[in-house]
């Protein structure tokens, strides 16, 4: 990979950051990578990449912790509850003295002002590993388990469904995602201010969705009208980081409506496919019965953030994007 010359530095905060073109590549990268990882054993060698994480995750920890280490480097976990980030210590002063140490930084943490911060003054690439506003890494695999699925490199045309929660990260960043891709995204939630998507997404994607062939990304009012004739139907958790009580119970009457369920997913194409990124909880985004059903590919999904990841941080870090 040291033939390509090195391009001037990138972060990426959304997956918006990245040209269709770019995603592409990276997917390519990717794909080959999955299938013969043994190639890539020293792509990385030598280098370092900090996980800052205010938020807990399994995928995304064992994801980047293994991929660094397949490729020939190392990643090393920070948890910021144990740190003076952002108290004592500013993101931009944080940002400046890890660009001395690390080669790249991810960081999954709550607000992408955090995400902002780290990037001003860093001289190395900053990932975002998850924030309010985008879940980028999740994107790229994403994207790849939809092509492995339909047998193509090529999304143009296809259609996403996602039903549930439509006002957070993955919901966002998909519909950003399918809109660059040329794919046609229509999400379906409960209305109202605690779940209608921010208003600024929804301007982004209508930017977006003017690119030369560009898909497009639109909100409906009900999970039937998102999933009708939909090549893959996705629903990510209701409850994230521990809503409880009254609260719950308010959550669980207003999404239920958009359960996705073996009925639900009879108005999808033929050979639709089901995806959610995990963690799943049965009888709430989803029934079982779809999860664990024959159009699920949750696990492929799972496995995906391993290889896109590698893709990703090896064009960053060598300055190939």
């Amino acid at each position: 990979m040291s033939i390509f010359p090195r391009l001037p530095l990138r972060h990426l905060t959304k997956i918006s950051d990245l040209s269709r073109a770019e995603i592409s590549s990276i997917l390519s990268l990717a794909i080959e990578m999955k299938k013969t990882p043994s190639d890539y054993h020293d792509t990385l060698k030598r280098k370092t990449l900090l996980m800052l994480f205010e938020k807990p995750s399994l995928r995304t920890r064992v994801s980047l912790e293994t991929g660094m280490t397949q490729m020939g480097g190392h990643a090393i976990a920070y948890m910021t509850g144990d740190s003076p980030i952002g108290q004592k210590e500013t993101y931009e002063d944080t940002g400046a003295v890890l660009s001395r140490m690390v080669d790249a930084v991810s960081a999954r943490v709550k607000s992408r002002e955090q995400i902002e911060g780290l990037a001003v003054n860093s001289t190395i690439p900053i990932v975002n590993a998850l924030d309010d506003w985008a879940h980028p890494m999740q994107m790229l695999a994403d994207l790849q388990v939809m092509m492995e699925h339909a047998s193509t490199t090529d999304l143009s045309g296809a259609s996403l469904a996602f039903v549930g929660d439509i006002q957070n990260n993955v919901t966002y960043d998909l519909m950003r995602a399918g809109s660059i891709m040329g794919m046609n995204v229509r999400v379906s939630g409960p209305k109202g201010s605690e779940y209608d998507p921010h208003p600024d997404v929804l301007a982004e994607c209508a930017e977006l969705s003017k690119l030369p062939g560009a898909g497009t990304a639109v909100v409906v009012d009900t999970a039937e009208e998102a999933v009708k004739s939909a090549d893959f139907v996705y629903t990510d958790s209701w409850m994230s980081y521990g809503i409880a009580g009254e609260a719950r119970e308010k959550r669980m009457a207003a999404l239920m409506p958009f359960q996705v369920t073996t009925s639900l997913m009879t108005k999808a194409s033929r050979g639709a496919a089901f995806m959610n990124c995990l963690p799943a909880m049965r009888g709430e985004e989803q029934t079982a019965e779809v999860i664990d059903g024959p159009q699920s590919i949750v696990f492929d999904q799972a496995e995906n953030r391993l290889h896109a990841q590698k893709a990703l941080l090896a064009k960053l870090i060598l300055r190939q994007i």
